[in-house]
């Protein structure tokens, strides 16, 4: 139990305040260049987004021997989903929320956030996004890109919170930092890593910590 509590509370630190409407991409301008933003998007295949009838996936955190897991579907046409865990089976639609799923939406919202990083810097409003800048990155010490979005001080469940995201010239997240209440020390870095391509949405599968024991794996993933 002591392990599973420590997770948790690990897990709770990624918690964020994406407005995230309906998972519905940003309307693009006709005629203007893509911003960094959407040309990230674009390298995970935003442009499939509006094909995919359900997602599911199993989140893991993986500390030292000890796994944490919870599975999801998630029908994003109609805000559909389902919590599967090793004690409970929870459905709700996040259309029609009240206070019985909270906690479950929670914990939705930072496993999605995870998965989908890439789709939600053009998918969340109210976001401040910097211009790229070419910086040594934290984990690699290689050179790479990178932008900083910060959420706003007010709505979600973890407002003020601040990402960077270090990418290559593909456009390809490398790692990204996460800054609570946009702090200006790091609260948790990681890799991302192992692309893998599902029906034109690429997902990173893997993300470590280098200067500890830990990772945090996707796997189970299907699209429909």
């Amino acid at each position: 139990m002591k392990h599973h509590i420590l997770l948790f509370s690990i897990l709770l630190l990624f918690y964020s305040c994406k407005s995230d409407k309906n998972g519905e991409p940003a309307a693009t301008i006709d005629n203007k260049p893509l911003t960094t933003s959407q040309k990230i998007a674009q390298a995970y295949g935003i442009e499939n987004w509006d094909s995919v009838n359900s997602i599911t996936f199993a989140f893991n955190v993986l500390k030292d021997s000890t796994l944490f897991k919870r599975s999801w579907k998630w029908s994003p046409k109609t805000n559909d989903i389902t919590l599967i865990t090793a004690n409970d089976t929870i459905r709700y639609n996040r259309n029609q929320m009240d206070s019985t799923f909270v906690k479950a939406d929670k914990a939705f919202i930072n496993d999605k956030f995870w998965l989908l990083a890439p789709f939600n810097l053009v998918w969340d409003s109210g976001t401040t996004i910097s211009a790229p800048v070419e910086e040594m990155a934290p984990i690699s010490k290689k050179m790479l890109n990178k932008i900083t979005t910060t959420y706003p001080n007010n709505g979600g469940y973890t407002p003020g919170d601040a990402y960077d995201f270090y990418y290559n010239n593909n456009y390809l997240i490398e790692e990204w930092v996460y800054r609570k209440g946009n702090t200006k020390e790091p609260s948790m870095m990681s890799t991302w890593e192992n692309n893998k391509d599902f029906k034109g949405v690429l997902i990173a599968l893997s993300h470590k910590k280098t200067d500890d024991n830990w990772e945090l794996f996707f796997d189970d993933v299907s699209i429909d």
